[in-house]
């Protein structure tokens, strides 16, 4: 295992961050498994997922609610608007919304909140 260890007295152990684990996204059931960071104990068992340790699972439940519900993920509402050659402001003012829903959409603050 590579990374900083630090002592995590729940587990009596140490754990280290660095190498991350196998984690199943599941989504109406549709799954996708991602390599999750995080700080994990030596040996087996659950770990501890801290800041952006998340990432990895959120971009992937948005790439299934894209599949399975038509939902656009933020890196695909961007890549339109982009082939569109349409400023935030120019997208919101097609679709009837303001410039701060695309760039809340674009961020992944906010979902879609149907299909496009």
């Amino acid at each position: 295992m590579s990374g900083p260890s630090r002592s995590v007295p729940a587990w009596g152990r140490a754990a280290q961050a660095g190498r991350p684990a196998i984690h199943a996204v599941t989504y109406k059931g549709y799954s996708i498994t991602v390599d999750l960071p995080g700080w994990y104990p030596d040996g087996e068992g659950e770990g501890v997922l801290i800041g952006e340790d998340m990432a990895a699972a959120e971009e992937a439940l948005r790439d299934l609610k894209e599949k399975v519900d038509g939902l656009p993920s933020p890196a695909t509402i961007r890549r339109i608007r982009n082939k569109l050659k349409l400023s935030q402001r120019a997208a919101g003012a097609v679709f009837k919304v303001g410039p701060n829903a695309f760039d809340k959409s674009e961020r992944g603050l906010v979902e879609p909140s149907g299909p496009t």
